[in-house]
């Protein structure tokens, strides 16, 4: 999970924004269909794969996405620890395989979790942010690390436009100018005819003229990682 940067006094209130929990739903609706392939497709070498996230492979990138799941898991509850331990420590050592089932599981109870009436803030390393904030930034990685995965192994999956529409939404209010360089890299100029998928993926620093993003996460061990 990465760290939210400078937000507007109040967020939620933007007119346009989706309901966060229902945006958090379609995104995981993206992502399952592309785990579920991997699975199939496990093979030697797979996790070894470069990835659109610079210097992550693929097996750097789903233990990325487990640690996400697992710290967005527990802002259903009211606090994030981003700095703290990683919930799952042995699963860079784990097969392709195991990695997605345990993905595949954690992301059904996620959304469980969040369906269940959270509080209305969280505390992210002791900072109250809006709880509904904590599942938008949720459900943009979610869905654009689906994207990231499916093309790593060479089977691109769009963004559905509804979902791609409301997570350009999303990153207007989740992007700020101060993570360019940290969080994400330099925005990619789409073409005037781009769909709302190639659009957000450009915003994200991601395109066919850019196939290694250099985009920072956190991993939740402290360690700056591109994601």
């Amino acid at each position: 999970m990465t760290r939210p940067g400078p937000r507007p006094a109040d967020p939620l209130a933007i007119p346009g924004l989706p309901d966060p929990v229902l945006l958090l739903e379609r995104a995981l609706e993206h992502t399952r269909p592309v785990l579920a392939a991997l699975r199939s497709t496990a093979r030697p070498g797979l996790l070894e794969l470069p990835t659109p996230c610079a210097a992550w492979t693929l097996g750097e990138l789903l233990a990325h996405m487990d640690d996400g799941l697992a710290a967005f898991d527990e802002g259903a509850d009211g606090r994030v620890d981003v700095a703290g331990s990683p919930s799952v420590p042995s699963f860079p050592s784990l097969t392709a395989a195991v990695r997605v089932d345990a993905l595949c599981r954690r992301s059904s109870h996620l959304l469980g979790r969040w369906s269940a009436a959270p509080p209305p803030l969280t505390r992210v390393d002791g900072v109250p942010v809006p709880t509904g904030l904590v599942a938008l930034t949720a459900a943009l990685e979610v869905a654009v690390h689906g994207w990231d995965v499916a093309a790593a192994v060479g089977r691109p999956a769009p963004l559905a436009p509804a979902l791609a529409r409301d997570l350009l939404e999303v990153a207007a209010v989740l992007v700020d100018p101060a993570d360019r360089g940290v969080r994400f890299a330099t925005a990619l100029p789409p073409a005037a005819s781009a769909d709302a998928s190639t659009r957000l993926l450009a915003l994200l620093g991601r395109g066919r003229s850019r196939p290694a993003a250099t985009n920072h996460g956190v991993r939740r061990t402290g360690e700056p990682r591109a994601s």
